[in-house]
């Protein structure tokens, strides 16, 4: 297959991505990122040559102006660029114009997170299936390879779901995806990835999967504290997130539920902003007659995830709190991975949310360059070999940790 990677996407998990493509450019090829602002995929760029992150120095990394809202324009950039792999780290409000794309195209696809309109708020669950998952069947018939929702979570805490399944359960019973940023920006609120997707994904009711049915709940209603390896002891919340949709139905487990963790001081921030009419996605029109849609003018004056680099200190850690049957006697265990801000920075120049995030869709692109994920079909991670991912990630800079 052609390897050339396109890779879609100028934000800071563009940017951890194209620094990873780099590293790995003797597998992957030819890398090209684009974005509507080409100026901050060359940006990008420079911060990779400024690293001496580009390890085949006879291979390009370049930029280009892309308005991925209309299928025809991938298309013609995929043609243009030769690419084998699209790595689609943009707004997930892109996602089914990437993929329609790539199957014109003839070229396979990754993303980190599931499609979503502007429109879609409290979509009566489960929704995986209404998106990506309608496009199975043209995948198989192509025979193209399609990994959906590759990022952390989702995307390594499914692969951690499959590990468990494959080397440390007969049976599972409970799985508790947990994450836990315990870092400091310094900044008096920040959101560590796109602010509009991160606040609508807050202000939604709470859905999760419990006793083999869907439950849901109000928000921020339902709250754990759980001790971490590393950074301690942390209050988490009960949300709705998009790969407990996949878990439910690929893996035969009771419960899946997903955790994060919030301080006092970003909750407060959230309900007023949420009280005064800041997060409401729809237009509103002011008294001077402007048109504009209040969430988005948040975004617009919060700081760009990616500004929050430099500053950033502590660590993150998220991980799989899972419970079932081993040899007929029940067992838990947690698997995880920690991840420092500072030294993300010191290698890619980002913090750790975005790192996180931004490595996974790389060793995807790795092993479907190498074969050993290139299924030819479109699936979910949980879906797949865990171990070659898993390997892959802790040696390209996400370690997997295991307590029993």
């Amino acid at each position: 297959m052609k390897k050339n990677v396109l890779i879609i996407g100028a934000g800071g998990v563009g940017a951890v991505a194209v620094h990873k493509c780099a590293q790995h450019n003797e597998v992957l090829g030819d890398i090209c990122i684009a974005s509507r602002t080409v100026e901050k995929c060359e940006k990008i760029i420079d911060s990779v040559h400024r690293k001496n992150n580009l390890q085949d120095k006879t291979k390009r990394l370049y930029a280009r102006q892309l308005d991925a809202s209309k299928s025809e324009n991938v298309v013609k950039l995929i043609e243009e660029t030769n690419s084998g792999i699209v790595i689609n780290v943009g707004t997930a409000f892109v996602n089914s114009y990437i993929i329609d794309a790539c199957l014109e195209a003839g070229t396979a696809y990754i993303d980190t997170a599931v499609d979503e309109g502007p429109d879609m708020i409290n979509t009566p669950y489960p929704w995986y299936a209404d998106f990506e998952w309608r496009r199975k069947p043209l995948f198989k018939e192509k025979g193209l390879t399609a990994i959906l929702s590759v990022g952390f979570d989702p995307g390594v805490v499914n692969a951690y779901c499959a590990y468990a399944l494959k080397h440390e359960f007969d049976k599972i019973n409970v799985i508790d995806i947990l994450d836990v940023n315990a870092g400091d920006h310094g900044k008096f609120f920040a959101t560590n990835f796109d602010a509009e997707i991160n606040l609508r994904e807050i202000f939604e009711e709470v859905g999760y999967w419990e006793e083999r049915q869907w439950k849901e709940c109000e928000r921020h209603t339902q709250s754990m504290f759980y001790q971490f390896p590393v950074v301690g002891k942390h209050k988490l919340y009960l949300m709705g997130h998009e790969e407990l949709h996949s878990l439910s139905v690929n893996l035969d487990v009771d419960t899946v539920r997903f955790w994060m963790g919030f301080s006092d001081h970003y909750i407060n921030c959230f309900n007023v902003l949420e009280k005064i009419g800041l997060l409401n996605h729809e237009t509103v029109t002011t008294a001077e007659g402007l048109k504009v849609v209040p969430l988005k003018v948040v975004k617009a004056c919060l700081p760009d995830p990616a500004s929050l680099a430099p500053g950033y200190t502590g660590k993150t850690c998220i991980g799989n709190r899972i419970t079932g049957e081993k040899d007929g006697k029940e067992k838990e265990i947690f698997i995880y991975n920690i991840c420092d801000h500072q030294q993300c920075y010191n290698e890619v120049e980002s913090q750790a949310i975005s790192y996180t995030a931004g490595v996974p869709p790389v060793a995807a692109a790795i092993l479907i360059a190498n074969g050993k994920w290139d299924v030819k079909q479109m699936v979910n991670v949980e879906e797949l070999d865990p171990d070659p991912f898993l390997d892959l990630l802790n040696d390209i800079g996400l370690t997997t940790k295991e307590e029993k």
